[in-house]
């Protein structure tokens, strides 16, 4: 199959979100905001009836108030791909390849965004990654939107900051636009690579932070752990795609820091009941969402089996939900390493 040609966004051009999760939903309110009408995809009938009826998620961010007469609604997975001109994905990544299976439209011609901070756990591949492998579409017409920003307070409007990644400086400079309205400021990066893998690794961290906190380590041995896994995602991109960019920016350390410390985290209340003496098995029964941490931390320490970064934190993170290793030595081991 011949890739397409590079495709540039425009004001004009018709968006459409996948997924109906938690970050979807807040993705489709703020996206509300702006002209023209927005396509949904929602796979389950039920939670698709229901916001049809009550103009909310009943399942997600239910205070979230959905305008109907601006977005537009569909089971129907090719229906959204024929429509829209950017679909931006917010799937998790554990049922990416699996929603995509009933897709018969093709998707060469459209802009794909992810939304999604995770690993794609078949393939080992980020969401960018993934489509450009899987679907051949070219990484010029890919974008990330990324950044420090929890559903929870987009929908509580709390002022909330995105980074909108492109190979084009212009695409991303329109995905901004699209995605700014009163609570929402953005920025923009060409580094799709760096802030998908940043997203990716924070969430382990995350996961390591939560581990800490249920064994109960205080804020002093956090501030320590975060500045340490800081230095280790700064290690990881560098040892994998060295580039210019700038780790200290909100895409990466504000990312970091947010998922770390934020009692909305999910990877952070993961790792929290870890450290308290549940099971891997048990907290992922317990949770009512995907803590994308547990999948990245395999997947990481798959990849790094070709680059041997040194990543103490993400080694004991996966050694934890792996290999079966009791939290409380592993990370009595871990502090001995920490700077």
């Amino acid at each position: 199959m011949q890739r397409k040609s590079n495709i540039s966004l425009s004001p004009t051009s018709r968006y459409a979100v996948l997924g109906s999760g938690s970050w979807a939903t807040a993705i489709v309110k703020i996206l509300s905001y702006g002209s023209g009408s927005l396509g949904w995809y929602v796979r389950s009938q039920e939670t698709l009836d229901h916001i049809k009826k009550y103009g909310h998620n009943p399942k997600y961010l239910s205070s979230v108030n959905i305008d109907t007469n601006k977005v537009w609604l569909t089971d129907n997975l090719d229906e959204v791909v024929e429509r829209a001109d950017v679909l931006i994905i917010a799937i998790p990544s554990a049922f990416m390849a699996e929603t995509l299976k009933g897709l018969t439209t093709s998707i060469s011609t459209k802009f794909i965004v992810s939304a999604v901070k995770g690993i794609v756990p078949e393939s080992h591949l980020t969401i960018a990654e993934y489509f450009n492998q899987e679907h051949l579409i070219p990484f010029d017409n890919i974008g990330v939107v990324t950044g420090p920003c929890h559903a929870e307070e987009v929908a509580l409007e709390r002022l909330s900051y995105l980074t909108l990644a492109c190979k084009s400086r212009e695409n991303a400079q329109m995905l901004a636009d699209r995605f700014e309205c009163h609570f929402i400021k953005t920025t923009t990066t060409t580094d799709i690579y760096g802030v998908e893998y940043a997203a990716v690794l924070k969430n382990i961290y995350a996961i390591a932070s939560g581990i800490c906190h249920g064994l109960g380590y205080g804020d002093n041995f956090q501030a320590v752990l975060v500045s340490n896994a800081q230095r280790e995602l700064k290690r990881f991109l560098d040892g994998t795609y060295p580039s210019k960019r700038n780790v200290d920016t909100s895409a990466y350390l504000g990312d970091l820091l947010v998922t770390c410390y934020s009692n909305f985290s999910r990877n952070r209340t993961f790792g929290s009941m870890i450290g308290k003496g549940y099971t891997v098995k048990a907290t992922m029964a317990e949770m009512n969402m995907v803590a994308e941490g547990y999948f990245a931390a395999s997947c990481i320490n798959a990849l790094n089996k070709k680059y041997l970064v040194n990543m103490p934190i993400a080694d004991a993170v996966f050694e934890i939900l792996y290999q079966g290793a009791n939290p409380r030595p592993t990370i009595q081991q871990l502090v001995e390493q920490l700077k």
